[in-house]
């Protein structure tokens, strides 16, 4: 693949750059902006996000008839980038997880309908939504086929009994989609069903307590006792619940490599301001060969990590699944943002350590990365199935047209 941008996808990828600095890193810098879960309330980046429709920043994964900017993944992959840089980025141009995963689905995967009443009020921006998959142990983690939520067909509707649990923006979500089991079927045992807060049956049992700053309506575990959903809420058709997984959950282990890049980058920029002017023993940090080699390994696993999602999201455009290379994606840039964040938290002090900067607030949350959408331990178990099929073929180039 080339690397280089296409014209109009630098020119966004610049106006976004432009963007997050002149109208949302500003917002880091007042407390008020940070609600008790540690993340910017939704009317204060109202106006901001207003200004990103207005700047035409705005959802750049969805389609142009719902109101987004229907890019193609590489583009999204600069911009994503681009909008990490501040912790209210991503939400600011509508490119924040879990919304972003459940946008591409449903541009997929929903029917024209479906499009209409479920994905355009995300799009636009009116309403939060959220992906119910993930049960407490026994039922489904990484493993889908262990899913024990099911979903039986009474009196025309489909009937969904079961429990859920660390379901991203669970509690601020008005859009749900849950993954049921609608037989015992190995590979078409699942479905996916498409429901809204208001509907009866199920109730959000608690929003559970993370060690990091949380997504706007936290992680909550999920009760259902007869939520009733209707034929024409079923995304795709009966048993298509792990193809529906497949849709969202490759290119969102990708979207999440795009944002922790930028967070990352800002990481080492922080790193590289303070070293750059902080002396001890007569000599600047930044002149300490000890110093200048751990900025210089971290900015060379950024670009690793950069070079693996892109030529990932490069794959995805040309309609292949690109699993190895996801994976290979999500297990670095995962590592690389910690180590990023755990260097710069060093290289600052006490500093870093205080909340005078937003390393801390990364620090923690880039603890999940390992774990979200995937522990790393899976993604290697993935590459090594991958290498015992492929053998030296593991490492193939590929043949252009």
């Amino acid at each position: 693949m080339d690397f280089t941008l296409p014209p109009e996808i630098e020119d966004l990828r610049r106006r976004t750059r432009a963007f997050i600095a002149e109208h949302v890193l500003p917002l880091e810098a007042e407390p008020e902006n940070f609600s008790e879960y540690e993340n910017i309330p939704l009317k204060r980046i109202a106006p901001i996000q207003e200004q990103a429709r207005k700047a035409g920043l705005w959802a750049p994964q969805s389609p142009k008839e719902f109101g987004g900017m229907g890019l193609p993944i590489v583009a999204w992959a600069a911009i994503y980038e681009e909008a990490a840089r501040s912790l209210f980025g991503p939400l600011a141009i509508n490119c924040s997880a879990p919304d972003d995963g459940n946008m591409n689905l449903l541009a997929r995967a929903g029917t024209p309908a479906q499009k209409e009443k479920w994905l355009r009020p995300i799009v636009e921006g009116n309403v939060k939504s959220a992906f119910a998959m993930t049960e407490p142990a026994p039922g489904g983690g990484s493993d889908p086929g262990m899913i024990r939520t099911t979903a039986e067909k009474k009196n025309g509707k489909w009937v969904i009994s079961g429990r859920k649990w660390f379901i991203t923006g669970a509690s601020g979500a008005e859009h749900f989609i849950v993954i049921a089991r609608t037989s015992d079927d190995k590979r078409h045992g699942l479905t996916a069903f498409l429901y809204h807060r208001d509907q009866p049956g199920w109730r959000v049992i608690r929003r559970i307590a993370i060690m990091g700053p949380q997504e706007h309506g936290g992680h909550g575990e999920l009760e259902f006792d007869g939520l009733e959903v209707a034929d024409e809420d079923m995304l795709l058709g009966i048993g298509d619940g792990l193809k529906a997984t497949q849709i969202r959950l490759g290119p969102a282990r990708l979207t999440h490599c795009m944002r922790w890049l930028g967070q990352a980058k800002r990481c080492m920029e922080i790193a590289q301001e303070y070293v750059n002017r902080r002396e001890g023993f007569g000599t600047k940090l930044a002149d300490r060969e000890s110093v200048q080699i751990k900025l210089g390994q971290i900015a060379q696993q950024i670009q690793i990590g950069r070079l693996l999602t892109m030529h990932a999201a490069w794959k995805l455009g040309q309609g292949d699944r690109a699993r190895k290379e996801i994976s290979m994606a999500k297990v670095h840039v995962a590592d690389t943002l910690h180590n990023a964040c755990d260097t710069a938290i060093q290289l600052n002090g006490a500093r870093g350590y205080s909340k005078d900067t937003i390393l801390e607030w990364i620090y923690r949350a880039a603890r999940a990365a390992r774990l979200v959408d995937g522990a790393s331990e899976v993604h290697n178990m993935v590459l090594a199935r991958f290498l015992r099929e492929e053998g030296r073929d593991f490492w193939s180039w590929g043949v252009g047209d």
